[in-house]
């Protein structure tokens, strides 16, 4: 059984159990409190529909439908037993105790059953001896069209509600599941398009690096600094093959592999050695370590190498400055270089070096960047992460 039926079906147990706990404790103290004095007449009565209300506290945690139709027969017992001799019903209150009992009590057990449309059927064959032993056991009073009347109102009333609870809540359960589903899907989508997006910046940042540079014959770097640069690429290249990168394969899961990790990891050492090899002079001020979470740590590396990668192939200069910062809640890197500059009205801050590498990756660990730049003044940028 689905888990939405399973749900649907404790629901309404659970109501069928609550309305016929409330309803045969009213009917047992409708007929309890007029006749205090004379008990001993209706004892057996009362004992069954104690019985009946203790049934009825089963029923809510029924998976089948034992208890329901245990508890209907004991009600039905229970009207039968006002039948014995010398049990007679001359009064008011009484009569309208049993009426009660019969229907609603008894009639809150089609709650039950109303998960499954095709047992409602059950309700005519259930409902003839109820509406029989209720007007039998009352019949000397003279008010049997007032009983009548009543059992069928509360039944019709009783019936009618539990169809509609059953739909409503298999109406709400399936836009629920449905909803999920497509949460999941979304989900999975903004995974797999954030993981495009990491995927893009890393080889951006990378192996097109390199290659960009292969296409200008290497000028400024040595042979050997390119050749180190480009075994580091293969073995990135080799880790994202692996699996070395995390890949959603369902919504919130995720396919990790231990694999080999690159000489050079992510750490503020790294950078340095990368840049003294590309041949650009980085002079460091400020702090040595930065203690971050290790995803904010790898966002702001490699944002800072970005920010690098730029001055030394727009700035037409070899050197830059970067001045790195921190109070008790911020890390700070002022990335400043002395060369051509730009307009930032006339450069397109979507190209994927600045707005993904750069921007979009301090921006996803929740930091910001300020950048300020003018032509022939140089350019400075300042990244901002929170620790």
């Amino acid at each position: 059984m689905p888990r939405t039926d399973r749900e649907r079906r404790k629901l309404l147990n659970r109501t069928s159990r609550n309305l016929g706990l409330l309803f045969s404790s009213a009917s047992f103290v409708s007929i309890l409190v007029p006749n205090l004095g004379h008990l001993g007449d209706y004892g057996l009565n009362l004992a069954l529909m104690a019985l009946t209300a203790f049934g009825f506290s089963l029923v809510g945690n029924s998976r089948s439908l034992l208890w329901p139709g245990v508890t209907y027969l004991l009600g039905v017992a229970t009207l039968a037993s006002f039948l014995l001799p010398g049990v007679a019903i001359d009064d008011i209150p009484t009569t309208s105790g049993l009426t009660f009992f019969a229907s609603t009590a008894i009639p809150s057990l089609i709650a039950t059953i109303s998960a499954s449309p095709r047992l409602l059927w059950l309700v005519l064959p259930a409902y003839v001896p109820v509406l029989a032993l209720a007007t039998l056991a009352t019949w000397q009073t003279e008010r049997a069209a007032f009983v009548i009347a009543s059992i069928v109102v509360g039944w019709v009333a009783l019936f009618v509600a539990a169809t509609w609870l059953s739909a409503s809540l298999r109406r709400a359960f399936t836009g629920m599941a449905r909803l999920g589903r497509a949460h999941a899907v979304e989900r999975q989508a903004s995974e797999i398009e954030a993981q495009r997006r990491h995927g893009a910046r890393l080889l951006h940042d990378t192996v097109l690096a390199t290659l960009t540079l292969l296409a200008h014959s290497g000028i400024g770097v040595s042979p050997d600094a390119l050749r180190n640069q480009a075994g580091e690429d293969a073995r990135l290249l080799r880790q994202l093959r692996l699996g070395g990168t995390p890949m959603p394969r369902s919504s919130g899961g995720y396919t990790l592999e231990p694999v080999e990790t690159s000489d050079l990891g992510h750490t503020l050492e790294s950078v340095k050695q990368r840049f003294g090899r590309m041949g650009l002079e980085v002079a460091w001020h400020g702090s040595g370590q930065i203690l971050l979470p290790s995803h904010v740590l790898d966002a702001f590396l490699l944002s800072l190498s970005e920010c690098l990668e730029n001055v030394r192939r727009h700035a037409e200069v070899g050197s830059a400055d970067v001045t790195i910062t921190e109070d008790d809640q911020t890390v700070r890197a002022m990335v400043t270089d002395s060369g051509v500059g730009f307009d930032l009205q006339s450069v397109d801050v979507g190209r994927l070096g600045l707005a993904e590498s750069v921007i979009a990756r301090i921006n996803d660990v929740g930091g910001k960047v300020r950048l300020f730049s003018s032509p022939g003044s140089g350019t400075t940028v300042v990244l901002e992460v929170p620790k």
